[in-house]
């Protein structure tokens, strides 16, 4: 019922800043929670941040937790994500995705019903 489009990635040196987007269309994220995850080739998906729509909670990693911060923008329906402080082991493709659960563990990948095609970043040393 929503599409999800991510944008922001591309090559960026250690220690610098990139902010990704997700944006949604066909639909508003309103009755969403969106999380952000992240595959590296040869790796599992892995978790990397949470927010309920609604409320603005957060939930992170915890080993991303304080470089990175994830948001959304009611006005142009988006969740967002800033990265900070980048590593080499940033380094994958991260996708949006979308669930309409309102329970569950937020960092397993079977409560999403919805994701993104990715968008590939790329740290360098």
């Amino acid at each position: 019922q929503v599409q999800l489009v991510e944008s922001g990635g591309g090559l960026v040196q250690a220690g610098g800043s990139l902010r990704l987007s997700c944006a949604a269309s066909g639909r508003t994220f309103r009755t969403y929670n969106l999380g952000w995850f992240r595959q590296a080739p040869g790796k599992e998906r892995e978790f990397v941040a949470h927010i309920r729509w609604s409320s603005g909670n957060t939930y992170y990693a915890n080993s991303l937790k304080g470089r990175f911060i994830i948001s959304r923008d009611n006005a142009k329906n988006t969740v967002d994500l800033q990265m900070n402080g980048l590593k080499p082991e940033d380094t994958a493709v991260y996708y949006c995705a979308a669930t309409t659960l309102t329970y569950g563990s937020v960092n397993e990948e079977s409560i999403y019903d919805y994701w993104g095609q990715g968008t590939q970043v790329t740290v360098s040393s």
